[in-house]
């Protein structure tokens, strides 16, 4: 094809881009050969010309049509390439959130750094089983696939992960193996699938580590051998590892971590546990703490050291090695810490008692002397001598850490050892499936040793996958027959040779370990002068010497030769080594070194022949003698080399299947994809690679059928033949000329590259041109229509509109006339209305004007008057003011001028004073004046003395004087008071009197103003009467009014109420079908259990039981099964019953205990081990008794002595019954001389001492006839163990077999007594255990419920909280309706309880009273008190007629088996429901216990009860596949049990009976408790018909529903890529709708003719409903082909046909088409508009039965098939989830398809008379007599 008819005008490119890589553009204009310049426009609508390259003239790469963007496989893009490539994965997982995408074999996952809800079990049990090319590109389609093949082609598989670090390749190790693990189980008890899960966080503990690229990033590589056995279980596993990396143990770069384990262990350095090995933060060890980031963000260290100890407890690796473990690895981090001090150049010394090394001695348990000694020192060993010589400083450090790295490789190795050991399978391994998770292509800024091998084996693992691409293209060439030429690829092999062929990188390397002087530079040079300029894939760096250039095949990279021969030997000091050896108290560490030894002997090979590379990578200094020294001296290139070529030999010898990991950026941000970083890992993984090989051959692939369904629009009417592939190849002749661009096998067509675009533009561009004709056609038939339509339109309106004109201009005639009149009067009536109020106006403005004047005037006069006053008093103040102030001045003047004078007389005194003249004349006179100062002081004493004298005479006098004084001052005041008083009362008097003549006017102006104020009230109270009156009629209206309201809020709280209750009723009613469903769950696992138990205990009888001629089952095993049936089915209805009456009016039910389930089945399989015991001890005892046997000849004769025994016992048990029944006569006898009414009537005390009588008796009663029971059965058994069965063929040899037995009789009686013991301890471990399980159920219930009741109170209590307060009473009433609610219920079942109760008390006072009447009649005819026993009790007061049959049918007792065999076990569903009246098998059964019944003979009732149960069993599990055996027994079972209820005499279930079918009701027994254990009976076959039509169903809902295309010609077919894919083309014998139809038809017919009941039926079409629309969801949600408008169209229609169905069988009040509502709304969103906010609404609204996690995935899956459907924009599924934020709905992806809704049974009483039924012959019964 022509480069001009593809590059044309609005053709699509790539062209390269420096950011991008690859950047989208558009031709502007169309190309023509010989252009060298091509005219293009970006997305961003930037204009652009692209030079093409002079040379070459290579076009861009085209751009694939949008149809095919997005696609599952990459190889179905028709332009295989890579931008291609790269932009489908970048829409898959930035648009659709899709991490997975197959390239040919090839599954790209792409890693999201963000957890995905993709890996659950129902994602895994949605794969199992399905075809790769069928579901959505998944790693669980890939370990599917390898499952299936190994089981299929029965060879083994391996799964090979490869990728950068950080691109998730142990993830999906992991998660393949978890899907073996789920898939296939464990063939043994040991839960092998656990323990092989459980090796992944143990070896991610030791071998994984914190990169910068990675937080969990794996340091080795290995390889897991999955073992499976002939039934494809999985039996164990084998683990082999690869180049751990351990430098890690003593370096990390910058933000990097050591091993986990190192971590783990210093968190959880606080236990007890670890307390010895003195650790502490991971800071305080230099091992730990160099990379400086100790801390994994949402990593708790101490946490996952609690996963990995549980991992290795699992393992089998006990406490005490565990601990040893952790020992070692502390010792590790104390020796890190270890220092040396350097002596000179050439030594150095530990320092003295350091702490490091004394803590590392104590741990590993040896000699600190020593260990200090030779981490200094080294032994040096000549051919004569040896010597020791002590070493550097760094040498002694380097030595230390090559110590800890030696330590640490054998403790990997050891643990990996007891790993394998655990996991080893115990049983023959039949296959294997292999998970390769190893290194991927590394290249950094420095690359050393270990990249250079991870390279290595990377260019190996590539040779192999391009071999393996390459032979699948050309096998399926050569398939198809069709001619192909040899497809050049690219062939790694020279870069190999380079590496390991003689004289390659590795062989110089290892020969240059071996030179004595050998380093890193001399190997350089021989590097250098072996393969530079010699190789061209070998380069030398232009600025080292040092360095190294390997072209792989995926990019350069340059190797520093620094470290490469120390790393390639590996040296480890052997002194060293022998002192860790000689640790004698701690035995695990000598183990690690012994087990080193073991492997690097010649002949240490695992069985295998494998050699696992890390347990060889150790060289100590010194070889030994002999052959191990020449293994010991092995390098670990070497090792790698050989280990990775038995690699090579394991992957191929198994069928490889390759998961390509891909990191999408270097930030580990989630899904971010950086297109460089991608593009780089495509090319290193071999992505691209496989896309070139494709491309060159013919890479798109399409059936015939497939291309004639997708390309019929290209073909004329004519072109279309009956031969499809004749009619493929005219026309692919026609539309593309050159042949070679495609070719016809088979079965397909093969295209070139490029060449479905083509076809699908030829396409595209006819359907446009059909859509322009029709468009152009319906929008001229369109507008015509409407112009026609608008031209009646308009000349109606013109009609309408002229009229209307003419009519409104004579009304706007009249109404001018009219107008001027009016305005004539109104004019007039204005103007004299203004004049008036003018006038008006005027005066009034006159005489305001003229007042305001007036008053302004008086203001003016006032205010002077006023300022006059006011100017006097201010000059008055002002001249006082000017006084003051002249005064002060005058005052402060004098004060300075004297004050200025004194200071001038100061400083004359000061000068006076400082003259010396001045003190002389002062000291002069000093003297003198001192002189007469002393003597005037002594005549002042003189006077002083004589003063006193006076003064004391003076005081007396004073004294005498005063005293006198002082009593007329007394006598005076009292006389002066006596006057005031006087005076005082007269003025008191005066003022009183003024007092009171005030007071008096007061009050009379005062009685004026009350008298005032009185009219005033008066008035106003009138008035005030009057508004009052007016505010009370409103009031009474407003009452009124809010009275209404009171109403209607009433009515409405009313109605409210009504509808909460009604809601309220319906969640109760879903919590008990919640609880019905989880009851009906365990009763499905305990019959399970049940059917396990009857299998187990039948190998044992098989396994017990000694062969003899003609030995058949007898009655005394069937009776040990009766009992044990009838004991289960009481324990399960006592203890199961009130469970469930308990927990059904909670709110919210527990569903089913998954970790309780589990517990029971290992306790079950701990019973059957025990079980296997005793059975094993009962063997050897039956041996023992055996050879006894041969030996003992005689016996004693002690049987009959037992016999006599039991028969007295039983005679005097037969005596008590009798005094019993004698005291019930005494009883009747007083009761009936008692006439007076009120002494028995119910109420009296006689009566209820009567009754309480009664209660007691029948007590006594039922235990003596449990007694006489138990003795009997004792006796039968031991009678048929003694006298011969007439059920045997050999008499003689019978009779013979017990005469040994006589003889041999004491042997004989202890091998039977034995044997009773087991059995006896058989049952009491089988009722001990179900007690146990039942109380242990019954108290996890009781402690659910009560924490559901907990939590439920504290919830609203917190709501109540938060809610206003108006809402807090409305929630409080809410919640008082609920407790009323359940209360109400509560009382009711007490009172049905009740009612219950006394019904059963009634029953019993009619047996008494019939016994009593039997009883006078035996003591009236002398019968014996043994006779009544041993005939049959039959009632005497039932009237009998001849001829007239009472519904009642005979059979003896021995026949019982004959009827369970001819009516249960050997009945054909097909005749009866065909030739007879459906249920015929229950009403036989019912009226043979109608019989036993009526004879009143409990163990007839009960034995047939209990055969009848167990025959249903039988026929179900041996026939359990087939429907209509199971919906047979189903319909009968139900039949069954409503007979039972029917004719049970309560009044619940006589509502509908006619007279004659009440006198057929029960007489003598309450079966309430066989109805239970009937009704588990019909649960059980509900669930196992609901099995089985789904397992019949599901092969056809996929194909029918979703593949097959109903309405031809809707749904386009895309290419596909290379994985397989359903068609959609009904091929001859794939499943249609119809089938399905066909098939519900059948099943519907089955159940009819059984004549199983209509609301059974309803409930059964409902589960096949569910089932349908469940399985299609999940696969439609799982497959991305399926998600398209025109699939949403076939599904909607297909669900229409199964709406019709249920229409015309009148089902569509079932509630199945319910079951469909998600399945519906899927399909139309797939058909709705997804575009504007709007649409976005529309979903959300209309998608309510679908989770948000259904509706996201949904739109991201959307595909469109044609051109003119677009995808789903990003930005519109986020406004979904958005929207969608608040919706509280399950995170769960898929649907339930195994849920199976809870089945009811509703009463259906029957009509039919039971003396009308028949017995057919044909049914064998004729030993059953009618009654």
């Amino acid at each position: 094809m022509a480069a001009s008819e593809l590059y044309t005008k609005y053709a699509r490119v790539w062209i390269p881009d420096p950011e991008e890589v690859w950047k989208s553009a558009e031709l502007l204009k169309d190309y023509k050969p010989g252009d060298k310049v091509l005219q293009l426009r970006l997305e961003e609508g930037k204009d652009l010309e692209y030079c093409l390259d002079p040379k070459t003239k290579e076009l861009p790469p085209l751009r694939n049509p949008d149809i095919l963007v997005g696609e599952n496989d990459l190889t179905a893009l028709s332009y295989l390439h890579e931008p291609a490539v790269l932009h489908n994965l970048k829409v898959r997982f930035i648009d659709s959130k899709l991490i997975y995408t197959y390239c040919g074999i090839v599954l790209v996952a792409i890693n999201p750094y963000e957890q995905l809800p993709i890996y659950g079990e129902d994602i895994i049990n949605a794969y199992s089983g399905q075809n790769m090319g069928d579901m959505d590109p998944h790693i669980f389609a890939v370990a599917e696939e390898a499952y299936k093949q190994m089981a299929r082609d029965e060879r083994n598989q391996s799964i090979i992960v490869s990728g950068e670090s950080g691109a998730g390749k142990t993830v999906s190790a992991k998660y393949a193996m978890r899907y073996f693990a789920t898939v296939s189980g464990s063939a043994s008890e040991a839960n092998v699938e656990e323990k092989v899960l459980a090796s992944n966080p143990i070896m991610e503990s030791i071998g994984n580590a914190k990169t910068t690229r990675n937080d969990n990033s794996s340091r080795f590589g290995k390889y897991i051998e999955i073992g499976f056995d002939k039934r494809y279980r999985i039996i164990g596993a084998n683990m082999r590892t690869y180049l751990l990396e351990k430098s890690r143990v003593v370096f990390q770069a910058e933000e990097e971590r050591n091993y986990h384990i190192f971590y783990q262990l210093c968190a959880s350095a606080a236990l007890p546990e670890f307390k010895t090995l003195r650790l502490g933060n991971a800071n305080y060890f230099h091992y730990t703490k160099q990379g400086g980031s100790p801390v994994i963000d949402g990593v708790d260290d101490a946490k996952e050291m609690v996963n990995t100890r549980q991992a290795c407890t699992l393992l089998g690796i006990s406490d005490s090695y565990q601990m040893g473990i952790f020992r070692i690895l502390a010792g590790i981090l104390h020796l890190g810490n270890v220092e040396f001090v350097s002596r000179d150049s050439d030594s150095c010394t530990v320092p003295p008692k350091h702490e490091p090394l004394i803590i590392f001695c104590d741990l590993m348990g040896v000699e600190y002397e020593e260990m200090a000694h030779w981490l200094c020192h080294r032994k040096l060993a000549t051919a004569t001598e040896t010597y020791i010589k002590p070493i550097s400083k760094l040498h002694a450090i380097n030595a230390r850490d090559a110590l800890a790295k030696h330590i640490y490789a054998n403790l990997f190795n050891w643990i990996v050892d007891h790993v394998n050991k655990a996991l080893h399978a115990t049983v023959k391994q039949h296959s294997f499936i292999g998970v390769l998770d190893i290194y991927g292509f590394e290249t950094f800024e420095i690359n050393s040793f270990e990249q250079f091998c991870i390279n290595y084996a990377n260019e190996k693992l590539q040779q192999q996958f391009n071999m393996h691409v390459f032979k699948l293209e050309q096998e399926e060439y050569m398939k198809e027959q069709i001619p192909w030429t040899l497809i050049d690829f690219y062939d790694n092999q020279p870069c190999i040779n380079l590496i390991e062929a003689k004289m390659g990188v590795l062989d110089l390397l290892d020969e240059e370990c071996k030179m004595p002087k050998g380093s890193d530079d001399s190997w350089a040079q021989k590097l250098y002068n072996t393969h530079l300029n010699k190789c061209t894939l070998f380069e030398k760096p232009r600025l080292s010497n040092k360095a190294f250039i390997i072209k792989h095949f995926a990019d350069k990279v340059e190797y520093q030769c620094e470290g490469f021969l120390e790393k390639n030997k590996d040296t480890v000091y052997e002194e060293q080594i022998k002192v860790l050896k000689s640790s004698k108290k701690f035995k695990l560490l000598p183990e690690l070194f012994q087990d080193e030894e073991k492997v690097l002997s010649p002949t240490s090979a695992t069985p295998s022949g494998r050699v696992p590379l890390s347990r060889t990578a150790v060289k100590p200094a010194k070889a030994r003698p002999g052959q191990a020294s020449k293994e010991h001296k092995k390098t670990v290139g070497h090792q790698f080399r050989n280990s990775l070529h038995l690699l090579m030999e394991t992957l191929n010898a198994t069928t490889p299947h390759y998961v390509r990991c891909i990191k999408p950026n270097d930030f580990k941000f989630p899904f971010t994809f950086d297109e460089k970083r991608a593009v780089q890992q495509l090319r290193a993984c071999g992505v691209l690679e496989t896309i070139r090989i494709s491309a060159a051959g013919f890479p798109s692939r399409w059936t015939y059928q497939e291309f004639f369904s997708r390309y019929r629009v290209l073909m004329k009417q004519r072109d279309v033949l009956g031969d499809r592939k004749q009619t493929c190849k005219n026309v692919l002749e026609k539309l593309i000329q050159d042949k070679d661009k495609y070719q016809f096998g088979k079965t397909k067509i093969f295209f070139r590259a490029g060449q479905v675009a083509y076809l699908e533009k030829i396409r595209a561009d006819k359907l446009r041109a059909a859509c322009i004709r029709i468009q152009k056609t319906i929008r001229g038939w369109l507008m015509r229509k409407k112009y026609m339509r608008m031209r009646k339109a308009a000349i109606t309106i013109q009609r309408h509109v002229r009229g209307y004109q003419a009519r409104c201009y004579a009304k706007f005639l009249r109404r001018t006339r009219a107008a001027i009149t009016i305005q004539k009067f109104q004019r007039m009536y204005v103007v004299r209305k203004r004049y008036q109020r003018m006038r008006a106006t005027t005066i009034a403005l006159q005489a305001l004007l003229r007042g305001y004047m007036v008053r302004n005037k008086y203001q003016m006069m006032l205010r002077e008057h006023k300022t006059v006053i006011i100017q006097k008093h201010v000059r008055g103040w002002l001249a006082r003011l000017h006084y003051r102030r002249i005064l002060k001045a005058i005052v402060y003047l004098q004060c300075c001028y004297r004050r200025m004078m004194a200071k001038r007389e100061l400083k004359k005194l000061k000068i006076e004073a400082r003259s010396v003249e001045r003190y002389k004349k002062l000291h002069i006179g000093l003297e003198n004046k001192i002189m007469q100062l002393q003597r005037k002081i002594d005549e002042q004493n003189k006077e002083y003395k004589s003063l006193l004298e006076k003064m004391s005479n003076l005081e007396i006098t004073y004294s005498t004087e005063t005293e006198k004084l002082r009593n007329d001052v007394e006598r005076l005041r009292m006389s002066e008071e006596e006057a005031k008083n006087a005076t005082n009362r007269v003025i008191s008097l005066q003022e009183e009197i003024a007092k009171l003549r005030k007071e008096l006017h007061q009050t009379q102006s005062e009685k004026k103003t009350i008298e005032e104020w009185a009219d005033k009230y008066k008035h106003d109270t009138e008035q005030l009467v009057s508004e009052l009156k007016e505010q009370n009629t409103l009031l009474k209206t407003e009452k009124e009014e809010l009275n209404r309201r009171i109403h209607d809020q009433a009515r409405e709280i009313t109605e409210s109420m009504e509808r909460k209750l009604v809601e309220e009723t319906k969640q109760l009613e879903l919590d008990l079908n919640d609880e019905r469903l989880r009851y009906q769950n365990l009763l499905n696992e305990f019959s399970r259990l049940e059917e396990r138990y009857d299998d187990l205990k039948d190998e044992m009888n098989l396994m017990v039981s000694i062969p003899k001629p003609g030995h058949k089952r007898t009655d005394s095993t069937h009776s040990s099964n009766e009992s044990e049936y009838t004991f289960s089915s009481e324990i399960t209805e006592a203890e199961d019953l009130p469970v469930r009456m308990e927990q059904e009016p909670s709110e919210k039910k527990a569903p089913l205990d998954m970790s309780l389930f589990l517990k029971l089945q290992k306790r079950v399989t701990e019973l059957e081990q025990e079980k296997q015991s005793l059975q094993d001890e009962l063997d050897r005892k039956e041996e023992q008794a055996l050879r006894a046997k041969a030996k003992e000849e005689e016996r004693p004769p002690m049987r009959g002595a037992e016999l006599e025994y039991e028969s007295l016992k039983r005679q005097e048990l037969e005596s008590e019954n009798k005094k019993l029944k004698n005291e019930l006569n005494e009883l009747q006898k007083a009761l009936t001389e008692t006439r007076a009414p009120e002494v028995t009537a119910p109420g009296a005390p006689a009566y209820r001492v009567l009754l309480d009588q009664l209660t007691s008796v029948s007590e006594e009663l039922e235990v003596r006839k449990e007694e006489v029971l138990i003795l009997r059965s004792q006796l039968v058994s031991q009678k048929e163990a003694i006298q011969p069965k007439n059920t045997m063929t050999d008499a003689t040899l019978l009779l013979e077999d017990v005469q040994k037995m006589k003889d041999k009789g004491e042997i004989a009686q202890a091998y039977i007594g034995l044997k009773e013991t087991n059995r006896l301890l058989e049952s009491q471990l089988q009722s001990q255990k179900k007690s146990h399980e039942n109380e242990l159920e019954s108290l996890r219930g009781e402690i659910q419920s009560l924490k559901e009741e907990n939590n439920r109170q504290q919830q609203l209590l917190a709501q109540n909280l938060q809610l206003p307060p108006e809402a807090r009473i409305e929630a409080s009433l809410q919640h008082e309706i609920t407790r009323l609610t359940n209360e109400n219920l509560d009382l009711m079942e007490q009172l049905e309880k009740q009612d219950k109760t006394v019904r059963k008390l009634k029953k019993q006072l009619k047996v008494f009273a019939k016994k009593i009447g039997e009883l006078e009649v035996g003591q009236m005819e002398n019968i014996s008190p043994g006779q009544i026993i041993d005939e049959p009790i039959r009632p005497v007061n039932i009237p009998r007629k001849e001829k007239d049959f009472q519904g009642m049918l005979e059979y003896k007792r021995e026949d019982e088996q004959k009827l369970v065999k001819n009516l249960i076990l050997e009945l054909k569903p097909r005749g009866v429901a065909v030739n007879l009246i459906p249920g015929l098998p229950a009403y036989i059964l019912f009226m043979c216990v109608r019989h036993a019944d009526y004879l009143n003979d409990d163990q007839k009732v009960r034995s047939l009860l209990t055969s009848t149960i167990n025959g249903i069993k039988k026929v179900l599990k041996k026939r359990g596949d087939d429907f209509e055996t199971v919906s047979f027994w189903l319909s009968n079972t139900c039949r069954f049990l409503h007979c039972l209820k029917q004719y049970s005499g309560e009044e619940g279930f006589m509502k509908h009976n006619t007279p004659r079918q009440n006198e057929h009701c029960l007489t003598n027994f309450d079966l309430a408790e066989y109805r239970q254990v009937l009704s588990d009976l019909a649960i059980q076959i509900y669930q196992q018909l609901v099995r089985v039509l789904e397992n019949i169903l599901q092969p056809m809902i996929v194909s029918g529903m979703l593949e097959h295309e109903t309405i031809q010609g809707v749904s386009g077919v895309k290419p596909t890529g290379l994985r397989k894919r359903t068609s959609s083309i009904a091929d001859e014998g794939t499943y249609t709708l119809d089938s399905i139809i066909r098939q519900l038809n059948s099943f519907h017919s089955v159940m009819c003719q059984h004549g199983m009941d209509p609301e059974l039926i309803k409930q059964v079409v409902k589960q096949m409903f569910y089932i349908i629309g469940a399985v299609t969801l999940n696969n439609l949600l799982l497959r991305k082909d399926m998600c398209s408008w025109s699939k949403g169209m076939q599904i909607r229609y297909n669900v229409s046909q199964l709406e019709e169905w249920l229409r015309d069988k009148n089902l569509m009040n079932s509630g199945a088409k319910e079951t469909l509502e998600p399945l519906i709304q899927a399909a139309q969103l797939l058909q709705v508009k997804k575009k504007t906010d709007e649409d976005a609404e529309a979903i959300c609204s209309m998608c309510n039965a679908l989770t948000t996690a259904q509706i996201v995935k949904v739109l991201n899956l959307y595909t469109p098939v044609n051109e003119f459907e677009e995808r789903v924009l990003v930005s519109f599924i986020r406004t979904i989830q958005v929207r969608l934020r608040d919706r509280k709905d399950s995170p769960q992806l898929l649907m339930d398809a195994k849920h199976i809704f809870p089945v009811t049974f509703p009463f259906n009483p029957s009509s039919l008379a039971l003396e009308t039924i028949q017995i057919p012959a044909s049914l064998g019964l004729g030993f059953i007599s009618r009654v």
